[in-house]
């Protein structure tokens, strides 16, 4: 029997309204803080659907899930104000789709590289969700600037909307 998925897991919590990192749904996933803020605003960004690789998902859904986590990375960059994101796509230990968001500023680490070098340890170190006033203000600073970059971006998400709708079969009657 294979084993829970984690991920399946936080979706369903937060169906539940029992995710205290829940910060919205999307089309195609949910946004949420991480559970730790060693990097202040680090974001997930998790599909709907369980699926191991973003080329299993359908074609109109993963450009919708494409374009969604290009808003969240925006959002997330202004929110928090980002020098410089850094996002990735791994899924080795939670085999779900799910992208990881890191808002990251000059000096935040000894050695400038990626967020991977800082000891796992460090980086986990800390549980948000235990200091309610930060975490609270942290998803309220990343839900405003989703819903500003949302607004300013609802042209180009009607036109990909349009041009990624399913294909439906049509008859002629004959």
């Amino acid at each position: 029997m294979a084993a829970p998925c984690t991920i399946c897991e936080r979706i369903k919590l937060i169906q539940a309204h029992q995710n205290p990192y829940f910060v919205c749904e999307l089309t195609t996933g949910y946004v949420v803080l991480a559970d730790s803020q060693y990097f202040e605003g680090y974001t997930l960004f998790l599909a709907k659907h369980h699926v191991t690789e973003l080329h299993h998902l359908p074609a109109h859904e993963r450009l919708r899930f494409l374009e969604e986590m290009s808003i969240v990375q925006e959002a997330c960059a202004q929110a928090f104000h980002a020098d410089k994101m850094n996002i990735e796509l791994l899924g080795n230990g939670d085999a779900h789709v799910h992208w990881h968001l890191f808002p990251r500023h000059n000096g935040d680490t000894t050695n400038p590289g990626p967020v991977w070098w800082t000891p796992l340890e460090t980086i986990y170190g800390d549980d948000v969700s235990q200091d309610t006033p930060r975490l609270e203000r942290l998803k309220r600073a990343l839900s405003i600037a989703i819903k500003a970059t949302l607004n300013t971006r609802k042209p180009e998400l009607e036109a990909l909307q349009a041009l990624t709708r399913p294909a439906t079969r049509e008859t002629d009657g004959n």
